[in-house]
């Protein structure tokens, strides 16, 4: 008599992984991964080795190891404080303005209204222009004597040289600028939420209101997260824009944080200090994202 194994009924066999597999991954991937790693991983370490040293510009200038002198520096450096004040503000008043605009514009889009897809289209209208175009466009818009918003307005306001409208007028552009990757992610949000829990609470009788309350943002809330958070990183770190509007002007009013470090390194010449504040930016701004997604997280649970 013969006894011959039986694999049980329901299970499959798996395959041997081969050695050669993984390492034909890895040689796949290669191509994608050398960009990444000179393009973005490297600028990334010599940056922070750059904080630790006192590099400057010209022919000839050797450069030490100075360890936490220029964090030493940062923190006593008033204009760096400013700077830092002015870039929060920036920040969260973009993030929270663009997200309210573009929720109100994805519950719009999401309806069966006329040239509903014409309308979708012309919301994209900024996110295909450039920085520096949107910042040459509304320079004109904003323009003291042939700007149409004075003419509109009927008021001959320097919107980017007073020192009382200048934040806001250039925080009105970043909103407009960021709306429409906001509002396309919010859309697609809104399409993935089952239309049976609007019909079911349309039964109990719940109202637009209730229903938006109680369906429509918990299902967002996943979405909602993701996109504030990207928003902030991506707001905090701003710089083509306002350069192109004021240049960080007037006296310094809209002088965002990465402006601060361009002056630093490019107009003083202290490339090691300039590292610094870009190490500090990037510290803070992964505390604030940690403890927003720690909250969201803890909410959600």
């Amino acid at each position: 008599m013969t006894l011959t194994a039986t694999r049980p009924a329901g299970t499959r066999r798996r395959p041997a992984r081969s050695r050669s597999g993984g390492r034909e991954t890895f040689l796949l991937l290669l191509p994608a991964l050398v960009p990444v790693l000179v393009l973005s991983v490297g600028p990334l370490l010599y940056g922070i080795m750059l904080a630790f040293t006192d590099a400057r510009s010209g022919r000839n200038t050797e450069t030490s190891f100075v360890g936490l002198a220029n964090f030493g520096d940062l923190l006593a450096d008033g204009d760096f404080w400013e700077s830092f004040r002015i870039g929060m503000v920036w920040a969260v008043s973009v993030t929270v303005l663009q997200f309210l605009a573009s929720l109100g514009l994805a519950l719009l889009l999401n309806q069966d209204l006329r040239l509903r897809g014409f309308a979708r289209v012309l919301a994209l209208v900024p996110w295909a222009m450039p920085p520096v175009v949107i910042g040459l466009m509304w320079r004109l818009v904003y323009h003291p004597d042939a700007g149409i918003l004075n003419a509109v307005l009927g008021t001959d306001v320097d919107w980017l040289n007073d020192f009382s409208v200048a934040l806001p007028a250039v925080i009105l552009v970043g909103v407009w600028m960021g709306m429409p990757q906001t509002t396309v992610v919010l859309l697609a949000g809104l399409q993935s939420v089952p239309k049976e829990l609007y019909e079911a609470a349309g039964v109990d009788g719940a109202g637009v209101w209730r229903r938006f309350w109680n369906i429509t943002l918990p299902q967002l809330r996943p979405v909602i997260v993701a996109i504030t958070s990207l928003d902030f990183v991506w707001n905090i770190n701003q710089f083509s824009l306002v350069y192109v509007l004021t240049q960080g002007g007037p006296g310094g009013r809209t002088r965002l944080p990465m402006l601060f470090a361009y002056e630093e390194a490019f107009r003083y010449g202290f490339f090691g200090y300039a590292a610094t504040l870009g190490v500090a930016i990037t510290i803070v701004v992964l505390a604030v994202l940690g403890l927003y997604l720690w909250r969201q997280m803890r909410e959600a649970d």
